[in-house]
């Protein structure tokens, strides 16, 4: 069985949109996210910053950050952003330093199959954390299939081509663009109970959904995983606001450790099924 690194096995189309309508922090402009990524929590946005304006003094912790449609949409003047996939921590710390894409890309198979290989040749020997390594993972995102990352036991990217019509590829430019705006971010690609909260700190959690299927980081996010996200979050002083799919027993466990709870429907859900029925989620908050 493949292992799969990723925070959802939902694609959302509309987290690649831009966030015009999006209303940041103070004068920063809000930019779309610069890769594709199943589950993005854009669709939130309205429900977040309501939450989040008179906490727009705080630093955004985001445990589970993902394809940053939230820091993006927020545009806190602080973040520290994290996600147990370090392919995609490397790609923003490359963006915040500033990234050139000087590899060859074409919307064709036999590009994308030779740009795979490029890649698992350079995690193979070291070299995950190289410029070339974050153009071929931004590359790989945006061709292939549904920008799923998925990984096989052997460590390799195993992600096939995705066949779509027509791609948008970034340019230097339009990369340079996120410098200014990643400068007061801070990425790290840890176990979430090793992030260093400060007491302040606005923390907005979205953890894999609580699903049969949970295979989203070599070792996988099961209930104890769970458990052990809420218990942590409950025991912070500041503002939280923990997103996850409505199950019974999600509900149970946060009314349990005190959050309150907000009923909310995803617009729709994307399966490896091709399942579009809107998903029943929750926000559960603490000390808002």
């Amino acid at each position: 069985m493949m292992r799969v690194t990723m925070l959802k096995k939902r694609a959302s189309e509309r987290e690649h949109l831009s966030f015009e309508e999006s209303q940041p922090s103070g004068d920063r402009v809000g930019l779309r996210p610069p890769l594709k990524w199943a589950g993005g929590k854009r669709w939130q946005l309205p429900e977040l910053r309501e939450r989040w304006m008179s906490h727009q003094h705080c630093r955004l912790v985001e445990p589970f950050c993902g394809g940053l449609a939230v820091a993006l949409g927020l545009m806190p003047l602080r973040a520290l952003l994290n996600d147990v996939n370090p392919h995609l921590i490397s790609f923003y710390q490359w963006l915040k330093r500033g990234l050139s894409i000087e590899i060859p890309r074409e919307n064709t198979p036999s590009c994308y199959y030779r740009n795979r290989v490029r890649f698992n040749e350079l995690v193979a020997t070291g070299q995950a954390d190289s410029a070339e390594t974050a153009a071929l993972f931004y590359y790989l995102n945006r061709t292939g299939y549904n920008g799923l990352c998925r990984f096989n036991r052997q460590g390799q990217f195993n992600v096939p081509f995705g066949r779509y019509a027509n791609i948008g590829y970034m340019n230097g430019e339009d990369f340079f663009q996120y410098r200014s705006v990643f400068e007061p971010f801070e990425f790290t690609s840890l176990d979430f109970e090793a992030i260093p909260l400060e007491i302040g700190d606005f923390v907005y959690a979205d953890p894999p959904y609580d699903v049969e299927f949970r295979q989203y980081s070599k070792d996988g996010f099961g209930w104890e995983d769970q458990q052990r996200t809420a218990e942590w979050l409950s025991r912070h002083p500041g503002p939280v606001v923990l997103s996850n799919q409505a199950t019974a027993r999600i509900k149970k466990l946060y009314k349990k450790l005190g959050y309150n709870l907000t009923p909310l429907t995803a617009p729709r859900l994307i399966s490896c099924t091709g399942d579009r029925t809107p998903a029943q989620e929750v926000l559960a908050t603490r000390n808002l």
